[in-house]
């Protein structure tokens, strides 16, 4: 009887660990200093290009981490970033992709209705390793493409500090 005892404690003490880790979930997150460096970067790409923007880099929930706004650019420009960085996080996917795929039929229209969807083109996805680690939101350029140029440039410009 004492060996059966000693045998269920020791399994219960070597299972104890594995059943602790079922209850804990372990993730990538984007550090705000890389969210806020994706900012810049994207909102100097656009000033290269000319344009006046607002850009928003959000976590991989959709909370927002970092908000810029260039100087002449409608305050009304933030929500429409920060739409586009929660659209794309909530789809997986950059919004350029999202609108195609509403318009092609792939996708349900309805969505578009919900709050806080933005079917612009100007949201891209931040991932690395296979991890998706938040989004990034563009709007003011004059089209959806050159906002999401900027996304882009804006990710591309950090994407070493998120490679692991």
């Amino acid at each position: 009887m004492k060996q059966a005892s000693l045998i269920a404690v020791t399994c219960c003490i070597v299972l104890a660990p594995a059943r602790a880790a079922e209850g804990i979930v372990t993730y990538k997150s984007l550090a705000p200093d890389v969210a806020f460096d994706l900012a810049q970067s994207a909102l100097q790409q656009c000033r290269k290009d000319g344009y006046q923007i607002a850009v928003v880099v959000s976590d991989r929930f959709g909370a927002p981490l970092v908000e810029l706004r260039d100087r002449y650019t409608p305050v009304g420009a933030l929500d429409i970033a920060k739409g586009k960085a929660w659209t794309s996080i909530t789809f997986t996917r950059n919004t350029s992709d999202f609108a195609k795929a509403i318009k092609d039929g792939r996708i349900g229209a309805g969505l578009v209705g919900l709050p806080g969807v933005t079917p612009l083109a100007g949201g891209v996805v931040i991932e690395a390793g296979g991890s998706l680690l938040g989004a990034v939101g563009v709007a003011g350029a004059p089209g959806g493409d050159k906002d999401e140029a900027c996304a882009k440039a804006g990710v591309d410009a950090v994407q070493d500090k998120l490679d692991f």
